[in-house]
């Protein structure tokens, strides 16, 4: 059975600086599990209306683990996360 590779993760310094802040674990699962659902199906967030001279940014929102994560993937389908919000 062949199933599709997950997308790589990657983080701005900003969302990466973020993440060093985080201590409570249920942000990390949360932000975890939501990290997984974006590699998993790269359209999943809703996009961010903007500018066509940077890439489109997207927000994936999570109402029940109160998680929100703005991303965007580049051409080799990476997620790049720009910022992790805790709803």
């Amino acid at each position: 059975m062949t199933g599709r590779r997950r997308a790589q993760v990657a983080f701005s310094d900003s969302a990466a600086k973020q993440l060093e802040n985080l201590t409570d674990e249920h942000q990390i699962h949360a932000l975890d599990r939501a990290l997984v659902a974006i590699s998993v199906d790269l359209e999943i967030g809703e996009p961010i209306p903007g500018d066509t001279n940077h890439p489109e940014l997207r927000q994936y929102a999570d109402e029940i683990e109160r998680v929100r994560v703005l991303y965007f993937v580049t051409a080799l389908r990476t997620v790049v996360v720009v910022a992790y919000i805790e709803a």
